[in-house]
């Protein structure tokens, strides 16, 4: 495998935190340190996050809770309902803790960070060590960073990182040829980012089960045979950087949309759904700085059980591209109307805002009405009492304060970091 000398490629660290939505979950509760803990999803659904400790008791993600409810009681484990206030406020310390030690970094997920450290003194392994320091001292949650040539090869180390977690320290530095094959050897070839059950298929076909096998493949003749992206991937495996740090990419649609916490009967309470949902979506728009050119609208049934089923959707297209709260939620209630059917029992609702425009890069049309200098101002005289105040803290008329449908999360823990009236309290 030909790889550049050390000091003339580029190197990247993946840092991941361990177990996140659990681990966040463990600050604010010292008495869990050692119990398992998992976190459920929207309404309480199944498991989503699991603690070592979770996993030595065979419980898998995507586990229902009302299924395993009487295992986890037996078994002592802490279960909690998704705080997503707490989790996004931890990922954002997280992160300033990463970036006060790397002069370069790429937000991938809540809990995964891409940092560049070539240029930084050797052994860089130390330097991982680190960056484990400052994130354990500024948020208390426990991290792994792989350390590698490539972004790829980065991941692959932060994977051996929790495997080998007892031998490395959740430290692992993948720059060397020797430790590159000793790794991909011992690494199934699903477990390469990128690389998912249905490639895995499509690779056994060929003799390909680890990542070694993979990075030993032709990766011209692969990508004319599945894609650009396998192509990359492999010559990443191979050494040969072919992705950089990204900078905050725009998205390309926005979508809000949950499981109610209970079934809706009436097309009042879709009503306040919808207004809900577009409160949300429109101001993920405007954050952005995008305009929404159309949205989809859907509601339905569930899929379980013995009851009628309904699906439905409708694109719905504002006079002008906007992100006026007001205008998309009178036209998202239109389409509502047209749309609803009564007799069912309504599980979800779902807002996805579509032909997003970035303001000033595009074209307006001379002989259109465009959105009006008073939305803009009005949308941001609201932004700016929310964010001061509380999120809907001012919405329209039709979002309502306390919604009987709203996402159900009988085990929530406390907002520690975003309410004040739910601060930790510590008694001496």
């Amino acid at each position: 495998m030909a790889l550049q000398s050390t000091e003339q490629r580029p190197v990247y660290a993946l840092v991941d935190v361990n177990s996140f939505y659990a681990s966040c979950e463990r600050i604010f509760r010292p008495e869990l340190r050692k119990r398992p803990v998992v976190v459920l999803s929207n309404s309480d659904g199944c498991i989503i996050a699991r603690t070592a400790e979770a996993k030595a008791l065979g419980l898998q993600m995507g586990d229902p809770y009302f299924k395993v409810r009487r295992f986890l009681e037996r078994n002592g484990v802490a279960v909690f309902s998704s705080n997503y206030g707490l989790y996004g406020e931890l990922s954002h310390r997280v992160g300033q803790a990463i970036a006060s030690l790397a002069p370069a970094t790429e937000t991938y997920s809540i809990d995964e960070m891409f940092c560049r450290l070539d240029g930084l003194p050797e052994p860089l392994r130390d330097y991982g060590r680190l960056i484990q320091q400052r994130v354990l001292q500024w948020t208390a949650l426990p991290v792994g960073v792989g350390i590698g040539p490539t972004k790829t090869l980065a991941k692959a180390a932060q994977h051996a990182s929790k495997v080998y977690r007892d031998k490395t320290g959740g430290v692992v530095d993948l720059r060397e040829p020797h430790a590159i094959e000793w790794l991909l050897k011992r690494m199934p070839v699903d477990e390469v980012w990128g690389i998912g059950r249905r490639m895995k298929a499509n690779l056994e076909q060929f003799g390909i089960a680890t990542a070694w096998d993979l990075s030993r493949s032709d990766p011209r003749v692969m990508g004319r045979k599945f894609s650009v992206v396998l192509e990359r991937t492999i010559r990443e495996l191979q050494g040969e950087p072919c992705m950089d740090l990204e900078g905050p990419q725009d998205k390309q649609t926005i979508c809000s949309s949950r499981m109610f916490g209970k079934r809706v009967t009436s097309i009042s309470g879709l009503r306040e759904a919808v207004a809900s949902y577009m409160h949300r979506a429109a101001e993920k728009a405007r954050a952005q700085r995008s305009l929404a050119g159309s949205f989809r609208l859907a509601i339905q049934t569930s899929f379980h059980g013995d009851g009628p089923k309904y699906a439905r959707a409708v694109v719905c297209t504002p006079p002008y591209p906007t992100d006026d709260v007001r205008v998309l939620t009178k036209l998202a209630l239109q389409g509502l109307d047209v749309i609803y059917r009564d007799g069912y029992e309504y599980s979800k609702a779902e807002i996805l805002l579509l032909d997003l425009r970035r303001r000033g890069e595009f074209t307006e049309d001379l002989f259109a009405t465009s959105q009006p200098a008073r939305s803009d101002a009005l949308m941001h005289v609201m932004d700016t009492i929310n964010r001061r105040w509380g999120r809907e803290c001012l919405r329209t008329a039709a979002v309502p304060a306390v919604p009987d449908w709203g996402m159900r999360r009988a085990l929530l823990s406390p907002s520690y970091m975003t309410d004040w009236h739910q601060l930790w309290k510590v008694r001496c």
